[in-house]
């Protein structure tokens, strides 16, 4: 890996964030030196004339997109609008700025949330238009799925080396813990500890915790993410996964036990449970570029549940 990635010049959008910042570590240990992450406040990656500056000014001959606007399952019904737009013109006007501009490579993470509703687990490729994604995510998912459509249209068209990555949910330390956009795995660490911490009785859950979902440790993405970028050239998407599910209710009950909260958990029925079940089959990742996850979903959790409480503020 180390001669595939000695003076490459790759872009990562997003690399400040979560899943970025966890990226570019791993192009750094695997060989990488030129790594340009354009700044949300130095680049508008909504704004063609900033995306043309980015690409002027990093010179890349790759682009690995992660940039995107997202949120749990509240954050997606209060901003559809929004994270249709921006998530769209981010991706589109990126795409066809960098095949103007004679990129080799371009590498597309995007969303699980894209596949239909009732896809039959574990989720194949090949069933991802097969329906319409969960309404809740749907604007969102719709929007990553149409790079999806862009990337191979210019593969067919114009010969862009254009790939395209399905991670599913991930969770890590350095993740969003804040109650108003975060997703499932930091909103219950945060509430069990908190609730843990203040002594409370009893947490709420949203939904019934009948619906499962399958869970990817941030550093396992960013290796995958890497690992295709060096090892894939192909025109189909790939899951990128573990490839096991849990219910929601499992997941709630083991965060409290390894957080050690003892108090009840009571269900709020009348709060949506998303996608019923999700699951990927990870089989093309593996054949394709070699990638299996590596963490153990407890291991995963106890690193991210201790990340939070080093880092956390307690008041005084």
């Amino acid at each position: 890996m180390i001669d595939f990635w000695a003076g490459r010049r790759v872009m990562v959008t997003g690399g400040a964030g979560f899943l970025g910042s966890a990226v570019v570590r791993t192009l750094r240990d695997s060989g990488a030196g030129e790594i340009f992450v354009p700044k949300s406040g130095d680049y508008d990656l909504r704004s063609l004339p900033d995306i043309e500056r980015a690409l002027a000014d990093s010179r890349s001959d790759m682009i690995i997109h992660l940039a995107a606007v997202v949120g749990g399952i509240g954050a997606n019904r209060e901003n559809p609008g929004r994270f249709f737009y921006d998530n769209a013109i981010m991706g589109i006007q990126l795409i066809e700025a960098a095949r103007l501009a004679g990129i080799a490579k371009f590498l597309t993470v995007g969303t699980v949330c894209a596949y239909p509703k009732f896809t039959p687990v574990p989720f194949h490729e090949e069933e991802l238009w097969n329906g319409y994604p969960e309404e809740t995510n749907a604007p969102y998912g719709l929007a990553k799925k149409m790079l999806l459509v862009q990337s191979q249209a210019y593969r067919d068209q114009y010969g862009f080396n254009a790939i395209y990555l399905i991670p599913v949910n991930l969770y890590g330390p350095g993740d969003n813990f804040d109650p108003a956009s975060s997703h499932v795995i930091p909103a219950l660490i945060k509430k069990c500890v908190d609730a843990r911490d203040r002594g409370d009785a009893f947490i709420e859950a949203w939904g019934t915790g009948s619906a499962s979902r399958e869970f990817l440790y941030v550093e396992d993405a960013a290796r995958g993410i890497v690992l295709a970028a060096e090892r894939y050239d192909g025109r189909e998407p790939v899951n990128l996964g573990v490839g096991s599910e849990i219910t929601i209710r499992d997941l709630t009950e083991l965060i409290a036990r390894l957080t050690g909260f003892r108090g009840e958990i009571r269900w709020d029925p009348s709060k949506p449970d998303g996608q019923p079940r999700r699951a990927l089959d990870t089989s093309r990742a593996r054949e394709a570029f070699g990638f299996s996850a590596g963490t153990s979903f407890e291991d995963g959790l106890r690193q991210t549940i201790a990340w939070y409480e080093s880092t956390r503020k307690v008041p005084s």
